[in-house]
């Protein structure tokens, strides 16, 4: 029985910092060295992925951006789910029409960007950007008009909860969406992904790649509702929201105490070794 072990990061794996703890590292570095089949699904970027998880060997591909990309330990993208040409110039359309000015993340020349203009956006979304400086992503444009350009495959708005949750009502029945105060900073978060960009999706396709027969996830968050759903077996950290609780086969400890990293540890005399 090939088992694949698949963390959300956030809240999951990462302590509060955000990062990956020195104890979380070495545990699972060691159980992957005794073959222990581990990776991640985030929402994040691989970018940023790969900064917080500092320390932590990786040896198989990941499910990044809520199941947009699985990408391999250099970030290389295997498999896709985007938006088409159609749907995502009809959001972009409607959030413009509306006023409401969005991070638009899109591949141009099959490398991943994420465009905005600066003199449209709000104080909360500039402060996001400021965090994002150095990224090689990043792609100040003047025109609206630009930010149609590339395949585009997720939209992040960033500001008060009165004007991104009518969006979210919006467009939750078309797409997959995520409306949700952030950890960090308080922000409220509309995510607008394609609707077949779930981390369910993802896991399930990265199940199949790797040839598994089980998948066992961790999570905290609601974009983990439907990736407990397909796992066989699913184990909330103590801090995660009560709907994934739940759900879960047995809650674990919280994400500051290394939940995930003890929960592999103290499990492993029944893990077939591959």
């Amino acid at each position: 029985m090939k088992t694949l072990y698949i963390s959300d990061l956030d809240g999951t794996l990462l302590d509060n910092t955000p990062k990956t703890s020195e104890y979380t590292n070495k545990t699972i570095n060691a159980l992957q060295k005794e073959g222990v089949v581990f990776s991640f699904a985030t929402a994040r970027s691989f970018t940023t992925a790969k900064k917080v998880i500092k320390g932590l060997t990786i040896n198989y591909p990941a499910v990044v951006h809520n199941g947009t990309f699985i990408v391999d330990n250099e970030g290389k993208i295997l498999i896709k789910n985007t938006f088409s040409k159609e749907d995502s110039h009809s959001i972009l359309d409607t959030l413009l029409k509306n006023e409401v000015h969005p991070i638009v993340y899109s591949l141009i020349d099959n490398k991943e960007q994420f465009s905005y203009v600066r003199k449209t956006l709000n104080s909360e979304t500039k402060e996001f950007l400021e965090s994002r400086r150095d990224d090689k992503r990043n792609r100040e444009v003047y025109d609206n008009s630009k930010l149609y350009d590339g395949e585009i495959y997720y939209f992040t708005l960033i500001g008060d909860e009165d004007k991104t949750k009518p969006l979210y009502e919006l467009f939750k029945d078309s797409f997959q969406c995520y409306f949700q105060k952030d950890m960090y900073s308080g922000d409220y978060w509309l995510e607008i992904l394609p609707k077949n960009a779930t981390k369910a999706n993802a896991v399930n396709q990265l199940k199949n790649m790797l040839s598994c027969d089980e998948i066992v996830a961790f999570g905290d968050g609601i974009n983990d509702v439907e990736m407990f759903k397909v796992a066989d077996k699913c184990y909330a950290t103590e801090n995660a929201v009560d709907e994934l609780k739940a759900i879960s086969t047995k809650i674990i400890e919280s994400n500051i105490k290394n939940g995930v990293a003890k929960w592999l540890k103290n499990s492993y005399t029944s893990i077939d070794k591959q």
